[in-house]
């Protein structure tokens, strides 16, 4: 609570120079270009390929250090950066992002199809059996993207929310696949489930058209922490910029687990550079795998991955209450590991984000090469693993001592009473022998008038 009045008095009271924005493309292959240069191609998704937005050079330097973000939100330098954070992000992205909110927008994404067929994804990693053990029920996921189509019929429990100020639906189609891939709730006669089917989802629209501003972008994750989301999927790629590294530190200081894509290869120079905000330290970066578990050429293997998931011939619902069979990139493989992690929270509600995040790390396959880091993700053994170091930090507190009066200690031994007893007793056994003697001796003796038997 007083992280958040904080917030609240510093958005109010500060007044930030905006950076130069940036473009940021929320794609599989986002753009990361410096402010002013031109990306070589930028094209709308749907055009004849699975990406959302089109490659783009990378000339992404960082800035400035990364901010080491704290664990929880206990510690009160980690509340009074997390509230300058917010106010920074907040102030930065409403003044780069006002002048292209409410621009025109083709809202024409390229069409999907009806008939699909069960993912592999959905095989390799089990999720039926961890289903058994939970669906996520309870956990709220964000997907700060290009929005949802809240009229398919496996994504209506989506709450929207847009920052672009354009039109409410989804114009691309990858914020729906996202979703999709986190949440989709499970439907008879339909082959394809999210992996978090009772998890809800908030759409977090900051693209309209497959770029956008890193200012933007910002707030978007700062507006996820406000409303209390569990898990913020960032399926999007930019540069290192201040308020970008400042609304991802406010989000893990709000305890949300913040998943994002590693980013693809840039294939027209081929030096990929570090993708944000997945480079950021505290954040749970994906890289893409296929079916056998070993990374895909695309996948970025320059930005430190945290764990592998699906990221080829992805299935997942589109815009237009349609799927797509043919997704691919990190983009689709960081909502795989959201829903994951989804699932834990739900399952493991007393484990903080820091937790969650080592979680997921320590149970995945086991990675090999670069760009690997600890494999392919592993659902099952993510949400019912018995972690030794979780046992003893999270080890219940000992019961307190009972007071000493709290029981009547018992009475002392009285042996007067017992030797007394014990010699009642007997006598009344010496009696009751020498009566019975009696009773039979002499009715015997007087039939016999008390004459001597003979031998």
């Amino acid at each position: 609570m007083i992280g958040r009045m904080l917030v609240t008095v510093l958005v109010l009271a500060s007044v930030a120079a905006p950076p130069a924005v940036t473009g940021v493309e929320t794609g599989t292959t986002a753009g990361t270009e410096a402010a002013g240069a031109v990306p070589a191609e930028r094209a709308r998704a749907g055009a004849g390929t699975t990406r959302t937005a089109a490659t783009a050079r990378t000339g992404a330097a960082r800035s400035g250090p990364v901010v080491r973000p704290g664990a929880t939100r206990s510690a009160p330098a980690v509340e009074a950066g997390a509230a300058r954070t917010a106010a920074t992000a907040k102030a930065t992205a409403k003044a780069g992002a006002a002048g292209r909110a409410g621009a025109p927008v083709r809202c024409n994404p390229e069409r999907g199809t009806t008939s699909i067929g069960e993912s592999w994804a959905q095989r390799r990693l089990s999720l039926p059996e961890v289903w058994e053990l939970t669906k996520g029920a309870g956990v709220t996921v964000a997907v700060v993207d290009s929005g949802v189509d809240t009229r398919h019929p496996q994504l209506r429990r989506t709450r929207s929310i847009d920052l672009t100020a354009t039109v409410a639906r989804d114009c691309i189609g990858h914020g729906t696949a996202v979703a999709g891939i986190i949440a989709a709730a499970q439907m008879k006669g339909v082959p394809f489930t999210g992996v978090a089917p009772q998890a809800k989802l908030i759409s977090i629209k900051q693209t309209a058209d497959g770029t956008g501003d890193v200012a933007r972008l910002a707030l978007a994750i700062v507006r996820a922490a406000e409303m209390g989301a569990d898990v913020i999927n960032v399926s999007v790629e930019a540069r290192d910029q201040a308020d970008l590294r400042n609304a991802v530190t406010y989000a893990l200081a709000m305890d949300a687990v913040v998943v994002a894509a590693a980013g693809n290869v840039q294939k027209e120079d081929g030096s990929p550079g570090p993708a944000y905000p997945a480079a950021y330290e505290g954040v749970l970066s994906v890289g893409a795998a296929g079916p056998d578990g070993v990374r895909a050429d695309s996948s970025n293997a320059v930005t430190p991955v945290s764990v592998l998931a699906p990221g080829r011939n992805v299935t997942s619902t589109w815009a237009g209450r349609a799927y797509r069979e043919d997704l691919e990139g990190t983009s689709f493989a960081a909502p795989y590991v959201a829903g994951v992690v989804a699932l834990v929270r739900a399952r493991h509600p007393e484990l903080d984000n820091v937790r969650v995040r080592r979680r997921v790390e320590l149970t995945a396959d086991g990675g090999s090469g670069a760009g690997t880091g600890a494999g392919m993700v592993n659902p099952l053994l993510a949400v019912s693993a018995i972690l030794p170091s979780e046992q003893v930090a999270l080890a219940p507190r000992q019961a307190a001592p009972l007071p000493g009066n709290a029981v009547r200690p018992a009475p002392p031994e009285d042996s007067r009473a017992i030797s007394i007893s014990l010699w009642v007793a007997l006598g009344a056994l010496v009696v009751s022998v020498l009566v019975t003697v009696a009773g039979i001796a002499v009715p015997m003796g007087r039939r016999r008038g008390w004459r001597p038997g003979s031998a």
